[in-house]
């Protein structure tokens, strides 16, 4: 049985999906890792690349885009390992990463989640811890008003910028981007809320988890490199606006409101 499965959804995403799998195998340190990528069919050559580049790699192809939580639950559903990461395509595993969370996970049984230490191309911290999400924070964000009013205190309680990065802490959640869990935490609460296209499913599994008595944790030991941006405040145009609405209305309905 491997040690760890890292299961990447991708869309569209060929190169910086060679470079993630290309930092996977140069840093996995002796593990037995189980790789598979669930292809959200992509038109830009990616299914090409895993098959031709990455052979060792198990290739899950969709012949549409099911959302990033259906296409997560069918590679959580082929897995084989106690331990799943969640990896987005758009990141690049530095050094032990993949070893040091590993064993931070083994060595403390009740966390359920935990997300690592993430940095932007030029190596600067990239936030990737919130709290979890309150009606006038969402309010905020899809109204423009946390563009105009960054700081103020519903949007700057639940991005947490008052979180010391530099400590292994508890969270209430961290980002999708890097999320390790214990498949008897999955076995626990269920695989990733299928109703989420993209956006909340991480948020949601994070408050199932602690819901059902998990420890969600920020460990900045492991570290990666993510592409992505620094803040989906300053990225929400207005169609993944409607995407967001969706999901927030749904995270809200499902939960109730803070």
């Amino acid at each position: 049985m491997p040690d760890l499965s890292i299961i990447i959804v991708s869309w569209n995403v060929k190169n910086y999906l060679e470079k993630c799998l290309a930092s996977i195998f140069r840093n996995q340190l002796g593990s037995n890792l189980e790789v598979i990528v669930v292809d959200n069919a992509s038109t830009d050559g990616t299914t090409e690349m895993v098959k031709n580049n990455f052979t060792q790699v198990k290739l899950i192809t969709n012949e549409t885009n099911l959302g990033f939580a259906t296409a997560n639950n069918q590679g959580i559903l082929a897995s084989r390992s106690d331990f799943i990461l969640a990896l987005n395509p758009d990141t690049e595993i530095l050094n032990d990463a993949l070893q040091k969370s590993l064993e931070f996970m083994k060595k403390n049984a009740q966390i359920g989640i935990l997300g690592c230490k993430h940095l932007n191309p030029d190596w600067t911290l990239q936030p990737s811890v919130r709290r979890l999400p309150n009606f006038w924070a969402i309010f905020f964000i899809i109204t423009k008003l946390a563009k105009i009013f960054p700081d103020m205190p519903p949007i700057y309680d639940y991005l947490a910028k008052d979180f010391d990065y530099k400590l292994a802490q508890p969270a209430e959640q961290v980002a999708g981007s890097f999320f390790l869990l214990r498949k008897k935490t999955i076995d626990e609460i269920g695989l990733f809320d299928e109703n989420f296209f993209t956006w909340f499913e991480e948020v949601d599994m994070c408050k199932r988890a602690k819901d059902a008595g998990w420890q969600v944790w920020y460990y900045p030991e492991a570290q990666i490199v993510h592409h992505g941006g620094q803040s989906f405040i300053q990225e929400l145009t207005w169609k993944k606006q409607n995407v967001f609405f969706a999901s927030a209305f749904y995270y809200f309905k499902k939960h109730g409101f803070k």
